[in-house]
This record gives C-alpha cells, sequence and structure tokens, in this order.
C-alpha cells in the first residue's frame, strides 16, 4: 500500500508553523492553541484565499501557480534554498537567479578577517577575483594595480597577454584548467543570459584553442587547488597546499595557501607576512 505523497503540504504547514506574528510585522490577536502562523494570516500575507491555502496544505491541490508560490515563498520569509524547495515540490523550475553576485557577503568578510596571517582571495561564480587579505598581496602580488577585468582568473589562465609585455602574472600559480571550465560551466548553467559571463565565455573561446577544446567536454575535471609552487622575488620558489572552499549561498569561492608547520616553507610564508604587516 502506497502513501500518498504530500510533500508541498507538509513544507507549508511547516514553514508556516515555525512564524511568529513578530516575524511578519502583524499584530498578535489572542491567545493561541499552537506555535506558528494561522492559515488566514499566512492566506492574507500571500494574497490567496484561506480556502485554497487549507487546500494546498491538505494535498487537495497540488499545482499552484508561479505567482502563488512566489506569494507563499515572500510571505513565509523562505531562503533562496526553500525557495527552490517549494517551487520542486509544486512542480515548478526554480526560479533562475539574476547577475552573478559581485559583493563578498558580510559574513565571508568576517570570517576572512580572522584569516589575515592567510594569503586568502574570494572569486566570484566567474572568477573575477573580490577581495583579498594582505598576505594574499604579499604572496602574489597585489592586485589592486591591476584593473577589476584583468582580476578573472579565467582571463589570467586562458588570455591573459604574454609574458613579454613585461606585466608579472597576477596569478602566478598553476590552476587546474580543466577544472576551472567546468566549475564556469556549472555557474553558466546557473545564470542563464547573464551578459558579462556570456562575454567571458564567448571572449575566451575566441582567444584559446585550450578553452574551446575544454569547454566542448563533458567530463567535471579534477578539483581546483592541491600544491602549488610559487616564485616569489624575496623568499625564491615556496611550495604551497591550495585549497577553493565554496559557499553556496552566496555563490563566492574562497581560495587560500598554507603550508606545513616547521617546514622552510612555512618559514618563507612567514616572512612574507612579516613583510605584510609592515
Amino acid at each position: 500500500m502506497s502513501v500518498p505523497d504530500n510533500s508541498l503540504g507538509e513544507a507549508l504547514r511547516a514553514w508556516r508553523d515555525r512564524l511568529t506574528t513578530d516575524d511578519v510585522g502583524l499584530p498578535a490577536t489572542g491567545r493561541r492553541r499552537t506555535a506558528g502562523l494561522r492559515r488566514e494570516e499566512l492566506a492574507a500575507l500571500a494574497g490567496i484565499s484561506v480556502d485554497y491555502l487549507l487546500r494546498l496544505e491538505q494535498g487537495r491541490a497540488r499545482r499552484p501557480s508561479r505567482p502563488v508560490v512566489a506569494s507563499l515563498a515572500r510571505a513565509l520569509r523562505l531562503t533562496d534554498d526553500e525557495t527552490c524547495h517549494l517551487h520542486l515540490v509544486a512542480g515548478l523550475l526554480p526560479p533562475a537567479p539574476g547577475r552573478i553576485p559581485q559583493e563578498v557577503p558580510r559574513s565571508v568578510d568576517r570570517l576572512i578577517s580572522r584569516w589575515g596571517d592567510i594569503p586568502v582571495g574570494v572569486f566570484s561564480a566567474s572568477w573575477t577575483l573580490l577581495s583579498w587579505t594582505r598576505s594574499w598581496a604579499a604572496l602574489l602580488g597585489d592586485p589592486a594595480s591591476r584593473p577589476p577585468r584583468e582580476r578573472n582568473l579565467v582571463r589570467a589562465v586562458f588570455a591573459e597577454p604574454p609574458a613579454e609585455t613585461g606585466r608579472a602574472p597576477l596569478f602566478p600559480f598553476a590552476a587546474d584548467g580543466a577544472a576551472l571550465v567546468a566549475d564556469l560551466r556549472l555557474a553558466r548553467a546557473a545564470y542563464p543570459g547573464e551578459r558579462e559571463l556570456d562575454e567571458l565565455v564567448r571572449e575566451t573561446w575566441r582567444a584559446s584553442a585550450g578553452f574551446r577544446e575544454l569547454w566542448a567536454t563533458a567530463t567535471l575535471g579534477s578539483r581546483l587547488g592541491g600544491d602549488q609552487r610559487i616564485r616569489h622575488p624575496l623568499v625564491g620558489e615556496i611550495v604551497l597546499d591550495s585549497d577553493v572552499l565554496k559557499v553556496p549561498d552566496h555563490d563566492v569561492r574562497i581560495m587560500t595557501f598554507t603550508a606545513e608547520p616547521g617546514t622552510p616553507d612555512a618559514q618563507k610564508l612567514d616572512r612574507l607576512r612579516a613583510t605584510a604587516a609592515g
């Protein structure tokens, strides 16, 4: 015997139960037998009838329209992930996000401020460097000296001007091209029609045969990060561990460089930290 699925109704009831009148700016009226908003309160906030909300919660109505789902998401104060889930259980495709975020979220900014001794860079989903620590600038060079367009790792890997221009590379490490292209492909799927991202792909496609070959493959590529050998004018060659952490809620990538404690590479990194602090 199969159990009827009422994922939509169960989700709506659970989200309604967790809200209070204070959460949504409504006055508290009388004693409440249960926690959460009353059905008539949520219906009023979402602009739908109480009867229709009851049918949705009981599973007697299962295919609300996209505007109704959007109104319910706003009224229930849903996060982006919860809004996506609501669309899915309602039998709808999740709404496509807008433009790629180009600002570092406050929570991420607070995090990297605690990592001041570590070379840390924060990248957007299109791999444009948005923020960095002083240790990053001491290790790799100060990105502030370059215009934002040149702070894009995809351009640097596949379409940066040749070395004979005399400028030091902004990203003097070996980023895995296959992993970078795979991640960029995911970003393009997540932000359909994003003008700047489409232009980046077209530009790099025209400039690099290697990019064209990787873009045409269906493989996901290896992971970003790993051991990196960097030649620095002050400390010479330094071998560091590189890791890339994703923050899905804000769609940024955090790249770090660290060294095994007590090694000559750690001592070199300490020397660069002292330079950055001086």
